[in-house]
C-alpha cells in the first residue's frame, strides 16, 4: 500500500526530537551543525506537513506541545528504524565489495583461473571469491545478468553488448587416441577430411564449438558431429578410447601429449587460433577486486 503524501522530512524529524532534549531550537541547531533561522524554519515546515503545532516558543526556549511530545515519540521509533536500515544497506554493500563472483568458462575456469586466484589472494587476502562455470555462452549470460561481476571466455570474438578485454591467446589442437589410424600419418590433415570424419565435440555455445565452427566455415565447411560432451575431460576419455577425433584447447591436453595417451594431428588449412577475454557489463563499473583480478590475469606470472 502507497505511503501517504506528504511525507515528513525525516531531518526535520530528527531535530524535533533533539529539540524536546536539549530545550532549544537554538541548542538543537548547533547540534545538527546548522544555523537557527535554518533548523526554525525546517521546524515550521514539519509543522505545516503534518498541521499541528508542535512546539511553543518563548524567548527563554521553546518546549513541546502534547502533539509535538507525542510526535517525538513516534518519531524515535522511525529514525531507529531509519538508522537500521541505513546501517544495513551499508553492510550489505561492504560485503558485496569483499566478495567478487567470477563467471569462467570450463577451459578457463580449470587450467587458468587456480592460478590466477592464487595471485589474488596474496593480493587482496580481505576478498572472498566465487566461481560459476559454464560454456562461453552461458558465462556471457550470466554476465549479461549480473550474477557475476566478471567473466572469462574463449571463442573467436567478443560479444558486442559487454566491455571485453583480451587477457592471452590460445589454440585449438585436433587429437586423436595412440591406436587411431591418424597418429600415425606424416602429411597433415586437409579442412576436408577433417569435416567429413565424425568429431568428438563441445555442445553449442562453447567457445571450442564456436572456434572450430568459424575455421571450418572460412573454408566452406561444416562440423560433422559424432558426439557431443559437456565436459573437457569426457572428451578427453573419449578420444583416448579411440571413439574418434577430438578437438580441444591446448592447455587441456597438454599433459597427455607429453604422456602419449593423445597424438595431435596438424590440420595447417585451418585457423584455430583464439583469444581468452575477460568481459563485464558496461553499465556497471568493475569491482576494485575485479579490476585486480582482470590485471593479474593479463600478467604472465
Amino acid at each position: 500500500m502507497p505511503l501517504p503524501q506528504p511525507l515528513p522530512d525525516l531531518d526535520a524529524l530528527d531535530l524535533l526530537v533533539t529539540v524536546g532534549e536539549l530545550g532549544s531550537i537554538s541548542s538543537a541547531a548547533a547540534a545538527h551543525h546548522v544555523t537557527q533561522p535554518a533548523a526554525s524554519m525546517r521546524l515550521r515546515s514539519l509543522e505545516r506537513a503534518l498541521g499541528l503545532q508542535l512546539l511553543e516558543r518563548a524567548r527563554t526556549g521553546s518546549r513541546l506541545t502534547p502533539a509535538g511530545s507525542a510526535t517525538v515519540e513516534w518519531a524515535g521509533v522511525v529514525l531507529h528504524a531509519v538508522r537500521a536500515l541505513l546501517a544495513g544497506t551499508q553492510a550489505l554493500r561492504s560485503d558485496k565489495r569483499s566478495h567478487l563472483r567470477i563467471g569462467a568458462s570450463l577451459t578457463v575456469a580449470e587450467y587458468l583461473v587456480p592460478a590466477w586466484l592464487r595471485r589474488l589472494a596474496t593480493a587482496l587476502p580481505e576478498v572472498g571469491v566465487s566461481l560459476e562455470m559454464g560454456n562461453s555462452a552461458h558465462v556471457v549470460e550470466m554476465v549479461s545478468h549480473g550474477e557475476v561481476d566478471v567473466g572469462f571466455i574463449e571463442g573467436p570474438g567478443s560479444p558486442g553488448h559487454l566491455r571485453a578485454r583480451d587477457i592471452c591467446a590460445d589454440r585449438l589442437v585436433i587429437v586423436v587416441g595412440q591406436n587411431h589410424p591418424w597418429a600415425r600419418r606424416r602429411r597433415p590433415l586437409t579442412a576436408t577430411e577433417l569435416a567429413r570424419t565424425p568429431t568428438v565435440l563441445r555442445e553449442r555455445g562453447s567457445g571450442t564449438r564456436d572456434t572450430l565452427t568459424l575455421a571450418l566455415a572460412d573454408q566452406g565447411l561444416e562440423v560433422r558431429p559424432l558426439m557431443e560432451l559437456g565436459s573437457t575431460t569426457a572428451i578427453k576419455a573419449a578420444a583416448m578410447a579411440g571413439t574418434g577425433p577430438a578437438i580441444l584447447s591446448a592447455l587441456a591436453v597438454e599433459a597427455e601429449l607429453q604422456g602419449g595417451q593423445l597424438v595431435a594431428v596438424p590440420c595447417v588449412e585451418l585457423s584455430l587460433g583464439r583469444t581468452i577475454r575477460a568481459v563485464w557489463s558496461g553499465a556497471r563499473s568493475l569491482l576494485p577486486s575485479a579490476a585486480r583480478l582482470v590485471a593479474i590475469a593479463e600478467t604472465p606470472g
